[in-house]
């Protein structure tokens, strides 16, 4: 088993690209993308989150990784209405989806272990 990733964007394209992105030093970690509206535009939808929750857990937890706003609020949405154990990472979703897929690949890795990595993100000075 192992900690799961889920990428949530407004925009479908972005989602993939991250999970492309961090999927590259995840190894064999989950990492699912969900994003836009379901009808090709831009927006989240919980269901959607929620599937993409289901598709990520292995039995120890989801980390999920938000871009905006309403995509946090749709998470919790989804969060809620799951059976899975998920938290929400205080990250930026790029850099905390790299950060939290390579937290993932340690045997010892945990929900709150990962998602702490992720969020640790937030600090890196990028020049």
């Amino acid at each position: 088993m192992s900690v799961g990733l889920v990428v949530v964007s407004h925009s479908e394209r972005a989602a993939e690209g991250i999970v492309e992105v961090a999927a590259e030093m995840g190894g064999d970690t989950t990492i699912e993308a969900v994003g836009g509206d379901g009808h090709g535009g831009i927006g989240t939808v919980p269901g959607d989150i929620e599937a993409a929750l289901s598709a990520a857990d292995s039995g120890d937890g989801v980390v999920v990784l938000v871009d905006l706003g309403s995509a946090v609020m749709n998470a919790e949405v989804a969060i809620e209405t799951s059976d899975v154990d998920a938290a929400i990472a205080n990250a930026p979703v790029l850099e905390g989806a790299v950060e939290a897929a390579v937290a993932a690949t340690s045997p010892s890795a945990t929900l709150s272990s990962v998602r702490e990595q992720a969020e640790s993100a937030a600090d890196v000075d990028k020049v």
